[in-house]
């Protein structure tokens, strides 16, 4: 590799590495205080949520670097057209397509790193924060839930009281249970419950010495019984479909012709080239007249990166609802984006030639 080409890669790398840093601080800062907020307010359990903040990260990851790459090749190459430093090097015969291989050859690995964290990585996060959400906020895992405090479920709805909890015992001593569903309203009462089943797809809890009352919502068949004993089947939390979708392995993906899916699939398998793209945009983006400062370009930068990002989120809602053919997809942003770029490439080409 030429001296160069290493330089504009040094010059680069260095605030690469810094905003990544930074923008993964603050989004895992960010998830951390959302999470142990739920954790304190006893609707999720305070052993999972570092694991959780750890998916979380990874998910993010598809958009964070995409972002850091982006920017740095701003800001690496803003400082050197503001020290004058291009100007020089383009005085002494450098050809600017050089400037073009550099960032390509910083950007291509991480590109494809993007590309494997969108296909496979993603996705396995996502079904692994999901599992552990909905194991941990089942009501039934006991080590989360307070006493004398109305312990709410946002998933479902479901509320569970009790006087004082047996940690020891998973025993819950004076519980009140409110369960509803879209046809009936449960409510109990008892002088113990615990937990027999935490399957979060079939949960099982067992009642001892109380009443129940089954309210429904469209008629008048209202029940109430006394019990000794009781065994209560509970309504498992339901997974939304694009909670499903996104924790859909891409081989799967690839087999359905459902549209949401197709869109997921396109989202995935473009977001690598997407980078590579976005890094090579920022080429000429970056550049601004010697000593005006390497910020002078922010208002086009953020414009087309925001262009970007809302053009292929766009592109994907249009794909799931049939508005946007399939074809080209989500692939209409990288493809406006390398029509973009080549006419950048010409131009850099032509004004070689007029020199």
């Amino acid at each position: 590799m030429l001296l160069i080409e290493r330089y504009v890669i040094a010059e680069t790398r260095r605030p690469l590495v810094i905003m990544l840093g930074i923008l993964i601080f603050v989004f895992a800062t960010y998830s951390a205080q959302r999470y142990l907020a739920q954790a304190a307010n006893g609707s999720l359990a305070l052993n999972v949520v570092f694991n959780i903040v750890y998916y979380k990260v990874l998910i993010a990851l598809e958009v964070l670097i995409p972002v850091a790459v982006y920017v740095s090749v701003v800001l690496g190459l803003g400082r050197l057209y503001h020290d004058a430093e291009m100007t020089a090097l383009s005085a002494s015969g450098m050809s600017p397509l050089r400037i073009y291989l550099a960032v390509a050859l910083l950007a291509l690995p991480v590109s494809l790193l993007v590309a494997a964290i969108s296909l496979d990585a993603r996705p396995w996060a996502y079904a692994n924060a999901f599992d552990l959400e909905q194991q941990s906020k089942t009501d039934l895992d006991v080590n989360h839930l307070l006493p004398e405090r109305f312990n709410i479920n946002r998933e479902n709805g479901r509320m569970i009281w009790a006087r004082t909890i047996d940690h020891g015992t998973g025993k819950l001593h004076d519980a009140f249970i409110y369960d509803t569903s879209q046809r009936r309203t449960h409510v109990f009462r008892a002088d113990q419950a615990w937990i027999a089943d935490p399957n979060p797809d079939d949960p099982v809890i067992k009642l001892a010495k109380g009443n129940g009352y089954a309210l429904e919502h469209l008629g008048a068949r209202d029940e109430s019984v006394a019990f000794n004993a009781m065994t209560m089947h509970l309504a498992p939390i339901e997974s939304s479909s694009e909670t499903r979708r996104k924790a859909a392995p891409t081989a799967r993906l690839r087999q359905s012709t459902a549209l949401p899916d197709r869109a997921e699939l396109q989202w995935r398998e473009t977001r690598g080239l997407s980078t590579l793209l976005l890094a090579l945009l920022a080429v000429p983006l970056s550049r601004t007249a010697p000593r005006r400062g390497r910020f002078a370009s922010l208002l086009p930068v953020t414009a087309v990166y925001a262009l970007v990002f809302f053009g292929g989120d766009i592109c994907k809602s249009l794909v799931s609802h049939g508005s946007l053919p399939a074809l080209p997809g989500l692939w209409l942003v990288p493809s406006i984006m390398a029509i973009s770029l080549i006419i950048l490439l010409l131009r850099d080409i032509v004004s070689i030639r007029l020199r």
